[in-house]
């Protein structure tokens, strides 16, 4: 019998995040009675398993269309959004229809801001096909676009109706993107859970292995992280703000290389420079910052970025949607599991922890 864990997510809108195998035949059952018409949002290179998927849905009697959206971050514009909308229009969505984000984190963000906003709420439903949008972008409900300004700056907070994490669409995941979806999983280790980072430390061809009883695993620890502080803080207005570990820098990277890296790449460096500044800071000691540049080297994750970017990367930082008045705010450590918040950092004391990663 195939492993199947649920993952309850909280909150007023509470829902169920399953995981296992062979998952792709519980989706016509995830969609409320009501729903008649389904729009399936899906990047282009998985077209050939968005038809199949479709094929399935109309055989269970929906009426289900194909969107046919960009891979990567190309897909989080307006101008998609807006396509998407066309479709929606075109085809007569009812705000008891649906739309299903079926394919990686930008998939999934895309997906769920077109639901957010088509008619006030439709329902989705989530089927991330990339390690990083299991264990992140498909749970929790924050869904948004970029600008050219910056990364998610545009969003709204909706909640999936289910979340279906399937390994089995892994399968055909190049190498190079699954390891660039365990800086999110590492990221979990060392905000919450230690185990993850013994996990991937101990063995990390196991840790990697999709197919693994240590990979699975590594998705239900992180994705359990993720459910608990959603639950506890959906609209990110406290505990919530500890999974942007890392990613007031890393979003300054990815908008600096027009989103030609990966998300994951872009983390990582992220992770190391809050860490290089929790100890110039005084909070966190030499070992616990080696270990997460050890814990990246093992995976394969940068660590390191160019010197001469600083200013740039310190001027789309500003602009972060996680700064407040003006002021920017960072998650960092007291200790391995121990999250805080660093509040206006000096120019010069973010210089100076930069020029720790710098390259």
């Amino acid at each position: 019998m195939t492993e199947l864990r649920r993952v309850q997510v909280g909150g007023d809108s509470p829902y169920e995040v399953l995981i296992g195998r062979s998952l792709l035949n519980n989706v016509a059952s995830s969609l409320s009675d009501k729903t008649k018409k389904v729009l399936i949002v899906h990047p282009v290179a998985l077209s050939q398993s968005a038809e199949a998927l479709r094929e399935e849905l109309i055989g269970a009697g929906f009426e289900a269309i194909l969107a046919g959206v960009p891979d990567t971050e190309e897909a989080k514009r307006v101008e998609v959004a807006a396509f998407c909308w066309q479709v929606l229009g075109q085809a007569d969505f009812t705000r008891t229809d649906a739309i299903i984000g079926f394919g990686g984190g930008s998939t999934t963000d895309l997906a769920g801001f077109v639901a957010a906003t088509w008619l006030r709420g439709v329902d989705v439903v989530q089927i991330p096909t990339t390690v990083l949008a299991m264990v992140d972008a498909a749970v929790g409900g924050k869904t948004a676009i970029n600008t050219a300004e910056g990364k998610n700056l545009v969003g709204v907070f909706h909640s999936p109706r289910a979340v279906l994490v399937d390994l089995d669409t892994l399968a055909t995941l190049p190498r190079n993107e699954v390891l660039a979806g365990f800086a999110e999983i590492a990221k979990c280790g060392f905000i919450a859970d230690t185990r993850i980072l013994e996990i991937i430390e101990s063995d990390i061809a196991a840790a990697t292995n999709t197919d693994s009883s240590e990979f699975f695993e590594l998705v239900e620890r992180s994705i359990a992280i993720k459910a608990k502080v959603v639950s506890a803080d959906f609209k990110e207005s406290g505990l919530r703000e500890i999974l942007n570990y890392g990613h007031t820098l890393g979003h300054a990277i990815e908008h600096n290389e027009r989103y030609q890296w990966r998300h994951g790449a872009a983390i990582a460096v992220g992770m190391m420079f809050v860490a290089e500044l929790a100890r110039l800071a005084g909070r966190l000691d030499d070992a616990a910052v080696e270990r997460h540049r050890s814990i990246f080297k093992l995976i394969g994750l940068p660590t390191t970025y160019p010197a001469r970017e600083f200013e740039k990367l310190l001027a789309a930082m500003q602009r972060d949607k996680k700064s407040r008045y003006g002021v920017l705010r960072f998650v960092v450590l007291d200790g391995i599991a121990k999250p805080t918040i660093m509040q206006a950092p000096t120019t010069e004391m973010l210089h100076a922890a930069y020029q720790e990663i710098a390259e």
